[in-house]
């Protein structure tokens, strides 16, 4: 039976991870747990599931745990902060880590599993966005497996299999083309934080849901994917794929074309992640082909969604670039969910912060961190201002 750790249990990757744990009690148990602020839900994810270990956003949210687990006959290590992730992500009996925390939160954590010889279920596409060239480093060192759980990466993973001597010409991400595929340009700057958080396909955590309308976060799977693959810029290709049926593609050097298709849930990655190699039960509906009617794949407007092109421009420096953008959007991103900016000032925001702030040279995690924090403060200061 496979030990698991789940950072973001409350958050949906963590959520429908366990609903495969749920499925298959026989395969696998959970031995800790790390969560923000849904203290509700966490509680009952340790009533049903026994962690050893918990880990809450803050000491205040860690008190309350305490309180509302007062009558928890089960042993029980509760933490938090950063301590606490790390606990979770190094937990004794954890044979997987599943990494679904949002933005750079997971950065440390997921750097900490890997250092601990545990195999890493990857959804937190930020640590390779962040940090490419020490994390692959850290996995190659400590030989762990590393398994994309993003329904493009596990695509391009399942395609691979059976195929890694042979030299890929390029991959194919596919693209939903989020809520505003065939929205007019000017009317972007009106959109509502509701419109931009009702994707059409995937359900999926509000950051993710935003960069999905922006193609911001098509950005970040082209780079999350050159690391995972070993391929450069130029051999990923983004096609927008409204019916995300597809979920990414792979083309060999003799020219023959290996395509992942799947229902549009996540549990289907998720449970390749978790019981690899093998395949397990996910719950998920059988396609209906027939239903299907037609699959179109279409070019992204480059115009309209500028943060793709950005994403591009920065693994292709070859540097810290990646990481201003990726904090400069993670800054966007939360503005405009508190409503304090339009939808179409998060291209602005990240594109002139990678304009104006200097990058200098990266080579610790450390220095990673340091550098997203101080692009964090510079864009709050700059952008975050009052009303009026």
């Amino acid at each position: 039976m496979k030990g698991i750790s789940v950072l973001g249990s409350t958050g949906s990757i963590g959520v429908q991870t366990l609903d495969i744990v749920r499925l298959h009690p026989e395969l696998f148990r959970i031995v800790a747990l790390a969560a923000g602020g849904n203290l509700e839900l966490l509680e009952r994810q340790v009533r049903e599931f026994h962690p050893a270990i918990i880990s809450c956003g803050s000491e205040q949210s860690a008190l309350e745990m305490k309180q509302r687990l007062a009558d928890y006959s089960g042993r029980l290590w509760i933490g938090h902060s950063s301590a606490g992730l790390e606990a979770v992500a190094t937990a004794a009996d954890a044979e997987l880590v599943v990494a679904g925390l949002p933005g750079s939160t997971g950065l440390r954590p997921t750097f900490a599993a890997v250092e601990a010889g545990k195999d890493v279920a990857l959804a937190t596409k930020e640590v390779l966005v962040m940090a490419g060239r020490l994390f692959m480093a850290s996995v190659n060192e400590q030989g762990v497996n590393l398994l994309p759980v993003d329904s493009e990466q596990s695509a391009i993973f399942q395609c691979l299999q059976g195929n890694q001597g042979a030299e890929i010409r390029r991959i194919i991400l596919t693209a939903s083309g989020g809520p505003f595929r065939d929205m007019p340009e000017a009317e972007m700057s009106r959109v509502s934080r509701d419109q931009a958080l009702n994707h059409p396909r995937w359900k999926m955590g509000p950051k993710v849901t935003v960069d999905s309308a922006t193609l911001m976060n098509k950005g970040l799977e082209v780079i999350e994917a050159a690391w995972l693959f070993d391929v450069s810029a130029g051999q990923i290709e983004v096609v927008v794929h409204p019916q995300s049926i597809v979920h990414s593609m792979v083309e060999f050097n003799d020219g023959s074309v290996m395509a992942q298709l799947g229902a549009t849930d996540m549990r289907i990655p998720i449970s390749y992640a978790l019981a690899f190699p093998q395949r397990i039960t996910s719950g998920t509906e059988a396609l209906n082909f027939p239903r299907l009617a037609s699959l179109t794949f279409l070019e992204p407007d480059w115009g309209k969604f500028p943060l793709l092109r950005a994403a591009y421009q920065a693994l292709e420096a070859g540097g810290p670039e990646t990481i201003v953008l990726n904090a400069a959007d993670e800054v966007a991103v939360e503005l405009f969910l508190a409503e304090k900016i339009p939808l179409n000032h998060i291209p602005r925001i990240v594109l002139d912060s990678l304009e104006t702030i200097g990058s200098g040279i990266v080579e610790t995690l450390d220095e990673v961190v340091a550098l997203h924090e101080q692009v964090v403060e510079q864009v709050r200061r700059k952008w975050d201002r009052p009303a009026g």
